[in-house]
């Protein structure tokens, strides 16, 4: 990764994908120049000249929700995806448990939506009984610990292990971390794999304070992408009281770390059969929870919107569930503020134009849908059409934004791009797919809406060797990155 010089000329570049061959030049983190590569009569003196043999460029892409920590460090613990039930899980746990040293064991990643077995704490206890261990789930709502970790964070009593929602995050929060430094470094090392694949800026939906833990991180290093760091209720009012607005630049001179929107939450998930909905889920009829979570009542979701707004913070409302979508679109309506909806994942089709309506963005996120396609089908059996509805969506009008919800899948745009253009992602035929979108749609979701490269824009740009519209879908998960620039500076490449 380098510093390009003041002033840099792409040429023989394909502007987009299928596009023509051009010129573009590059002064100041700026695209100054886009002419076609036959016009002789538009040399470009000065700078330096790097001839990219036909490759094709893209607007730089954005990963619009993930969890920066949690992935960084779910990139230093103990695997848990793909196992099939708790037993596998606590045989896993056995293999790789090390040394009784009386540190946590950290694991990540687990899906029991389908398991035969329930996690239960005596399971990790009959495999690790003197080192606490703390498993979290894939989609980040549900921590499983072991006798010992209990006792660690106060929980001696808790019947199961199984801790779901807020208290899961408030247990984890309890659980001794990684220094501050260290984790800061996976974040820094993340970030670089990050631009790898193209990516040159997130929205990092971490829990805690956001803010003020990359103006920290900005003074030690310059991170490889943009970073819109996400503020929560706990924060908001410190937030104000600064005069903190949305889009405002903080941290130190040239980190491109800005303010994000104020994350707020309406419901849990659909692993955990938390996600708010009409319908009640299959087996638990009559049941306290039978149709998921109201994680905030309608009336503070309006309240924490309107004062959030007031302010310049732009809300941004976690919903998966349909009957949580219609409460945060109803919440909107109410407030009348710029905003977003996190994940959108099952959606009332009288819902669909209020996206466009509202002016509300839809961030959802694509690799979602093919994990889940099975949990779905079992546990919104009936209702799937509708789920994870990105076609309907962008044929309502509304602003779709890809991004992975890292560590939930993997902070990797060209895994949502392939997911949101084939809806599978194993041999199975596409899971309706008529929810599909084109590969030049995809494209523009992953690049928060972008679907040019123009004069006067930031140089935020990924070169690729293959053109995406003549790529199949395994050839979108593994797309080849030639090169990264964010702010007109290399991030990825050996220029």
């Amino acid at each position: 990764m380098a510093d390009s010089p003041s002033s840099l000329t792409l040429s023989r570049v394909r502007l987009g994908a299928g596009g023509p061959l051009v010129r573009v030049r590059v002064a100041d983190g700026r695209i100054t120049h886009v002419v076609a590569e036959p016009d002789a009569g538009a040399e470009m003196d000065g700078g330096r000249q790097l001839d990219l043999d036909g490759r094709v460029l893209l607007p730089g892409l954005w990963d619009a929700h993930v969890h920066l920590a949690e992935w960084a460090s779910a990139r230093h613990r103990l695997d848990l995806a793909g196992t099939s039930s708790a037993r596998a899980v606590a045989d896993l746990v056995r293999e790789r448990a090390g040394t009784a040293d009386g540190s946590v064991l950290y694991g990540y990643g687990f899906r029991d939506g389908l398991w035969p077995d329930a996690p239960h704490k005596a399971l990790l206890d009959a495999v690790l009984p003197d080192r606490p261990v703390a498993l979290v789930s894939a989609d980040l709502h549900a921590a499983w610990l072991n006798s010992a970790c209990l006792a660690l964070v106060g929980k001696g009593d808790h019947p199961t292990g199984l801790i779901r929602e807020h208290e899961a995050h408030e247990v984890l929060s309890a659980l001794p971390a990684a220094p501050a430094d260290v984790v800061d470094g996976w974040i820094e090392e993340a970030c670089r794999a990050a631009a790898a694949r193209g990516v040159t800026g997130v929205i990092d939906f971490q829990f805690g304070d956001t803010v003020v833990d990359w103006e920290r991180r900005s003074a030690q290093f310059r991170p490889a992408v943009r970073v819109s760091a996400a503020v929560y209720p706990s924060r908001l009012d410190a937030a104000i009281k600064r005069g903190l607005r949305t889009g405002d630049e903080v941290g130190a001179a040239g980190s491109l770390i800005q303010v994000g929107p104020l994350k707020l939450f309406t419901d849990g998930s659909l692993n955990t059969r938390t996600a708010l909905c009409r319908d009640p889920y299959p087996g638990l009829e009559g049941t306290d929870g039978a149709h998921g979570i109201e994680e905030t009542a309608p009336d503070e979701l309006v309240r924490l919107m309107r004062h959030a707004a007031a302010h310049g913070i732009e809300p941004a409302v976690h919903a998966i569930g349909d009957r949580a979508n219609t409460v945060a679109l109803d919440a909107f309506e109410t407030v009348r503020c710029r905003g977003r909806i996190e994940h959108a994942q099952l959606l009332s089709p009288q819902d669909l134009p209020r996206f466009a309506q509202l002016g509300v963005t839809a961030g959802v996120q694509p690799r979602h849908a093919t994990d889940d396609r099975d949990v779905a089908d079992r546990h919104w059996a009936g209702r799937t059409e509708r789920a994870f509805a990105y076609g309907d969506l962008l044929a309502a009008g509304a602003r779709l934004e890809f991004g992975s919800d890292a560590p939930v899948s993997p902070l990797d745009p060209w895994l949502a791009i392939a997911s949101a253009v084939s809806r599978t992602d194993d041999e199975r035929p596409a899971w309706h797919p008529e929810q599909r979108l084109t590969v030049p749609d995809a494209l523009v979701a992953a690049a928060r809406g972008r679907r040019l490269i123009r004069v006067g824009d930031p140089a935020d740009l990924v070169v690729v060797d293959v053109d995406p519209l003549d790529a199949d879908p395994d050839t979108l998960r593994a797309m080849p990155v030639h090169a990264t620039m964010t702010n007109g500076r290399w991030t990825h490449g050996t220029y």
